[in-house]
């Protein structure tokens, strides 16, 4: 088989990727970034999720998780989470009337408010489009949590808490991106729920 060699060697790649997580400092921060974003929702705010491509999928696959739920075993209300990335009405109309780098931005505008968080998903850290869906968010004193990789690009200075994969292959960072949303939902359901 030509491609077994192709596939271990992805697979250790994603292994080792993950395995840089290990470490108390990715922890902590991990832990963090899961309390603050329970505290939105015990506040009465809504976390909101952007990305592009792939990243635009994990923003619909976390938002689902949280609404619906991350564990079958365990019951709980709906958390208030939405994906900027799929109402396609307003995604081409705004590409169509403003242009492409306002797609996120407008709707942050519209429906986020003071006490709200944004998770910015950007494998780069310099997507034109998430950059100014934070500057609105900034205004609107949202809190940021940018999904990041490789250095951070530019959106590292931008968020007040941000998860950066240890990583500058893009598959990669998507990976350990999904993983660390996984938890922080079950942080969320834990710090919410757990009298349940």
């Amino acid at each position: 088989m030509k491609y077994q060699d192709k596939i271990e060697n992805s697979i250790q790649l994603s292994i080792t990727t993950k395995q840089l997580l290990l470490t108390k400092e990715m922890f902590d921060n991990i832990e963090k970034i899961g309390i603050e974003l329970a505290k939105v929702i015990k506040n009465g705010g809504k976390i909101m999720f952007c990305g592009n491509g792939g990243s635009a999928a994990d923003s619909q696959h976390l938002a689902a998780e949280l609404v619906v739920r991350l564990r079958s075993s365990f019951n709980r209300p709906a958390i208030p989470a939405i994906a900027l990335t799929v109402d396609t009405s307003v995604i081409t109309a705004c590409g169509n009337d403003f242009g492409y780098d306002d797609i996120f931005s407008r709707q942050v505008e519209a429906i986020g408010n003071a006490g709200d968080a944004l998770i910015a998903i950007s494998t780069s850290g310099n997507s034109k489009n998430i950059i100014q869906s934070i500057n609105i968010a900034k205004r609107k004193d949202i809190a940021i949590v940018g999904f990041l990789g490789g250095n951070g690009g530019q959106m590292l200075d931008m968020c007040n808490y941000y998860f950066l994969s240890p990583s500058s292959n893009t598959a990669r960072i998507q990976e350990t991106h999904i993983m660390v949303g996984h938890i922080l939902c079950e942080i969320i359901e834990e710090e919410l729920f757990s009298l349940y």
